[in-house]
């Protein structure tokens, strides 16, 4: 139990070190928040590319031990992304500087897409515990498919704010192609079954 406990706070250490600069300039002057909210966000989705990475990363290389590793500590990447995500959302709100101005400029592609992926984050990030996951029990995973339609909002979000396409494809691209095979094999594996038990 001990062992646990050191690992958990080394594994929240360092997903807390690239904020731990970002708070020091932000605090040491608020008029650095808008130099701040590219690398904030890009870390949101660094970490939930990670986090979703796991699964299909584990069904490749099933005996290795790092695998095993990241699938017993996915939840924190999960978590950490979502700080990450409210960590860009503050830094936004402050940089806008006035509520008129977030409204007049929401209606935009890459805004509100952003929006409504940090709304997604929320409830995953509340519901990212054992006694969620015993109290929802199959709604549980249903509701962690969430993940899905927030990646891809977050993919438009960065392709339109930034407007640099080769940087949000280069983070998002291996995430899809590892998806689609981790479909692609599951149906197989499920039509196999079914064809054996018949």
């Amino acid at each position: 139990m001990k062992r646990a406990t050191v690992t958990t706070w080394a594994v929240w250490a360092a997903l807390s070190v690239p904020a731990a600069p970002m708070l020091w300039s932000f605090f040491a002057s608020p008029g650095e928040a808008e130099r701040l909210l590219h690398p904030s966000g890009e870390f949101a989705a660094r970490f939930m590319i990670v986090a979703m990475l796991v699964t299909p990363l584990r069904m490749l290389f099933p005996k290795s031990s790092i695998m095993r590793w990241l699938m017993r500590n996915r939840r924190y990447f999960g978590v950490a992304a979502f700080g990450y995500a409210a960590l860009h959302t503050v830094l936004y709100i402050v940089d806008m500087g006035s509520p008129k101005l977030m409204l007049d400029e929401i209606g935009a592609l890459g805004i509100w897409t952003g929006w409504v992926a940090f709304l997604l984050f929320v409830p995953l990030a509340i519901t990212s515990n054992d006694a969620s996951q015993r109290w929802l029990l199959a709604r549980w995973k249903q509701l962690q498919r969430l993940v899905y339609p927030a990646a891809v909002l977050a993919l438009v979000h960065w392709i339109f704010i930034h407007n640099n396409l080769g940087a949000a494809l280069v983070h998002f691209v291996p995430l899809a192609l590892l998806e689609a095979w981790r479909i692609w094999k599951t149906i197989n594996r499920r039509g196999s079954a079914v064809a054996t038990q018949g």
